[in-house]
């Protein structure tokens, strides 16, 4: 990965970042303030471990700061809800003392502490308008309702008419300011809430701070750090320097209306993968940790800005039908539900971007067929065989850049240029012979699906996957009738192997249980499914799992089999 220019990296603490003359600024169209209770509750809990052990810390994450051309501001490029959140905690303590002010309790002293610690932690105050202005600057949503009401004290006339951020900023206040009230061995004292604010607040919740040249660098120690809420704040870098591009207020206000749009369709965490999955049909792989600078490099002004908003938003509901079988942008070609659903259950996304060039591309039924061709490509080589899918992603990649370029225009064509990676019959055959799945979570869906599809080429029926309960021909649970052919070692490796699982009506799966194989095969002659209807077997042993999966992987072979590979 390419050298990060940082200007600073050091650990520091709540207090020496607000009193260290620096002004912190979130930039204006960062996202609003968003933390909740759950968040206050955390963080809460955190301070009152401190509060009851004087020789502890903690560690409050990394706090990425940008440098400005001023040395006295820097950028809040992450971080500022949990900056925002300590400032409020310092003026509710601010605020307690100035109430034992008002009934003359240390009036002098305590008068004294509230100016010192507004100096410190919130700023002096405006000589000419005589109010007291933060040393955090938050977003455009934010910091009118933060400077006038929060800093002022002034508590909103109608909390409900206000923008639902700016509630959760005074609901914040109002948490805060409730749960200080609550430590009754400080709540009386001026002496001692002080102490809390400089002490437990300031000095012993500590940062790791992350002070970097650019955006671009930015970008990059997000892509890098591993914490929570990364994409959100990548996807707040990658807005902000789009929208820093549109100079009027006209083109700003669609720009955000177009952003509203494609964030509704795709959510906040999963735009840099939109962004990715587009940019790939430009250039080769893109690795994460690039796209910031491929933006900065290709998008320079608003029309460039409003170019890539556009096609953003005309993926955006492709990229999310993608990923879900029943949503509406399927209902002209419902045909297309039955293979997203299979992608689904393989989990294979390194496709988007050969089926973003596709979709626009290609006539609707040779996208089914490019669809179908894909499930059959991932099935064999994603779910049965395990091969490097970076090195099918390679090939994806390439076949979305000639699909935009008008070089490849049919699935035969597509399926020409992956035939390297088309898993061989034979390979496919062997892989299957040993294929086992945990029937449980995600994978118990997967079962179903193999199952399902072994049995509709058995019967020659459609078949309901959800009507069937999953049989463990030999037992999860072995008693003592099973154990003369499988101990526990060979029962764990040969419990989930397809050769061992079948389709069973839920009634007589209840029947089976785990009874001996002689009992099993009985009930299993009751069964509509064919495949279980031939579990004919003599007894139940290793040998006969193995001969049964080799019979499903020949049935295999033909029913995972692309329409191209034998032309």
């Amino acid at each position: 990965m390419a050298r990060i220019n940082l200007l600073d990296t050091r650990t520091t603490s709540f207090g020496e970042l607000i009193s260290n003359g620096k002004n912190y600024q979130v930039p204006i169209f960062q996202r609003d303030y968003s933390w909740q209770e759950e968040n206050w509750d955390d963080l809460w809990d955190d301070i009152l471990a401190l509060h009851t052990n004087s020789n502890s810390s903690h560690y409050m994450g990394a706090l990425v700061l940008q440098n400005s051309n001023s040395d006295k501001n820097l950028t809040i490029i992450d971080g500022q809800q949990r900056l925002a959140t300590l400032s409020i905690i310092a003026i509710v303590v601010i605020d307690k003392i100035q109430k034992l002010v008002e009934i003359d309790q240390s009036k002098e002293a305590n008068q004294e502490r509230v100016e010192i610690l507004r100096r410190t932690y919130i700023s002096d105050k405006d000589p000419r308008s005589l109010r007291y202005s933060s040393k955090i600057t938050l977003n455009e949503t934010n910091n009118d309702f933060y400077q006038s009401n929060l800093i002022n004290l002034r508590k909103p006339l109608n909390i409900r008419a206000i923008v639902k951020s700016n509630q959760l900023l005074w609901r914040a206040f109002e948490y805060f300011s409730k749960h200080i009230e609550e430590l009754k061995d400080i709540i009386s004292s001026g002496e001692k809430l002080a102490e809390f604010l400089t002490d437990t607040i300031a000095q012993r919740l500590i940062f790791i701070q992350i002070t970097v040249e650019n955006e671009l660098n930015a970008y990059t120690v997000f892509e890098t750090l591993n914490s929570r809420g990364i994409e959100l704040s990548s996807t707040d870098l990658l807005k902000n320097y789009l929208f820093s591009l549109f100079p009027g207020p006209d083109d700003l206000q669609e720009a955000r209306r177009q952003w509203r749009r494609i964030i509704t369709t795709v959510q906040m965490e999963k735009f840099p993968e939109l962004l990715r999955y587009y940019l790939s049909l430009k250039y080769p792989k893109i690795k994460g940790g690039r796209l910031f600078k491929v933006v900065r490099e290709s998008v320079q002004e608003a029309e460039q800005a409003f170019a890539l908003l556009d096609q953003l938003e005309n993926y955006s509901s492709l990229y999310s039908a993608l990923g879900n079988a029943h949503d509406d942008f399927w209902q002209d070609h419902p045909e297309n539900r039955s293979y997203i659903r299979e992608l689904e259950l393989f989990r294979v996304k390194q496709v988007y971007p050969t089926l973003f060039a596709a979709y626009t591309s290609f006539l609707p039924e040779d996208f089914t067929r490019l669809l179908k061709l894909i499930c059959v490509f991932s099935f064999r080589y994603n779910v049965v065989c395990h091969l490097n899918p970076s090195e099918l992603e390679i090939l994806y990649n390439k076949v979305a850049n000639l699909i935009a370029k008008g070089e490849i225009t049919t699935p035969k064509q597509v399926f020409d240029h992956l035939r390297p990676a088309y898993v061989p019959d034979e390979k496919f055959r062997q892989d299957f012979c040993l294929l086992a799945i945990p029937t449980k979570g995600q994978k118990k869906k997967l079962v179903r699906y193999i199952l399902g599809r072994l049995e509709k080429d058995v019967s020659g029926l459609e078949i309901n996957e959800d009507s069937f309960s999953i049989e463990h021909i030999l037992p999860e649970s072995i008693s003592s009738n099973w154990r003369q052919n499988f101990d526990d070692n060979v029962t764990e490796l040969m419990v989930y192997r397809l050769g061992n699982l079948t389709p069973l009506e839920p009634s007589l799966n209840r029947d089976a249980g785990s009874n001996s194989f002689p009992v099993k095969r009985g009930i299993y002659q009751r069964s509509s499914y064919k495949l279980t209807q031939n579990i004919l077997a003599e007894e139940w042993t290793p040998d006969a799992i193995s001969r049964r999966q080799e019979d499903l992987a020949k049935r295999a072979i033909h029913i995972w089999s692309s329409d191209f590979g034998n032309q």
